[in-house]
């Protein structure tokens, strides 16, 4: 038998996959309201990561948001990591898929962080 702290833990865990990795929509939710709110994280998100990282943005030009996206749902921000490094493992990501080159130089410091 569960606690009513771990049925809540468990819930919550529900809706944050529902809200950040495309999961379905927890019993009692709204399905379109959910979809609503995870596209407004993810433009969060977003924006936040082409605010610290613009020669990721700069580089992606329009295809920036539909790569966040992408890879925002396939790798669900966590508590544990900070937002500089989630933007950099973002880049990462880009380069081992080819979206862009391998930086050189001094912009390569951000791929060694991650």
């Amino acid at each position: 038998m569960t606690s009513p702290r771990e049925r809540l833990a468990g819930q919550q865990a529900e809706l944050l996959k529902a809200l950040l990795a495309g999961g379905d929509p927890p019993a009692g939710f709204d399905a379109d309201r959910l979809r609503i709110e995870a596209n407004v994280l993810r433009n969060k998100q977003s924006r936040l990561a082409a605010y610290l990282r613009p020669d990721l943005a700069e580089a992606l030009g329009d295809r920036f948001g539909a790569l966040f996206r992408e890879y925002a749902t396939a790798h669900p921000k966590t508590d544990t990591i900070r937002a500089r490094a989630y933007a950099d493992a973002f880049g990462t990501w880009l380069v081992e898929r080819g979206e862009i080159p391998k930086p050189k130089g001094r912009l390569a410091r951000w791929l060694h962080r991650v």
